[in-house]
């Protein structure tokens, strides 16, 4: 499989962004969420991960959240249940493979399943969007830590963890087991843009 390096995803990101703002806020919350992930994958326990497809897992993951901005600029924050869906469909259009698609439709959360979106009644067809692959679950981990609210901030493990709660302690526990398979990222000094 081919992966696309980070000037190509970047093209990408201007694509489909509406506003330079919109590219901004998402493109950059991607290369953050890359460069947790790359300071988890320091660890040398990890060290079997393929960090090219993690790379890219994390530019393109937020990629359908273009797809919630409304002609007035706004984001449609109802509906961003469905950033993940759209940024696999944007993905398939593209002709990106299913293992890249993946990295958009699995990471919301800790993982999605077909409870969750029946008994919620969220606006997603019913199916489990389980991340699987090591790198899949380290690409929705990392994601955990940085937060595009205005201002974007940073989080950490306690904080997400009392975030997650809202949805059931099943999540906690999804979340908690995240952090024992890739441990948590130093974040005392905040990771660089990449690229900066």
């Amino acid at each position: 499989m081919s992966i696309p390096a980070p000037e190509e995803i970047r093209a990408l990101h201007e694509k489909y962004a509406p506003t330079p703002e919109a590219f901004t806020l998402v493109h950059t919350h991607c290369e953050i969420v890359w460069s947790v992930a790359e300071r988890l994958l320091s660890a040398p326990r990890l060290a079997h991960l393929d960090a090219e497809l993690v790379r890219a897992g994390c530019l393109l993951h937020d990629i359908g959240v273009y797809r919630l901005y409304g002609d007035d600029g706004r984001l449609d924050h109802a509906n961003y249940i469905r950033h993940g869906l759209l940024g696999h469909a944007i993905l398939e259009a593209e002709g990106f493979p299913e293992p890249l698609r993946r990295f958009c439709s699995h990471h919301t959360g800790v993982g999605l399943t077909r409870d969750d979106i029946v008994g919620r009644g969220l606006p997603l067809p019913p199916a489990d969007y389980l991340a699987v692959t090591e790198e899949e679950r380290l690409v929705m981990y990392a994601d955990k830590f940085h937060s595009k609210s205005r201002p974007s901030s940073f989080l950490t493990a306690d904080e997400y963890a009392v975030y997650v709660r809202r949805f059931g302690e099943d999540k906690v526990t999804a979340f908690r087991a995240l952090g024992t398979e890739f441990g948590e990222p130093d974040l005392t000094v905040p990771p660089p843009r990449a690229g900066a």
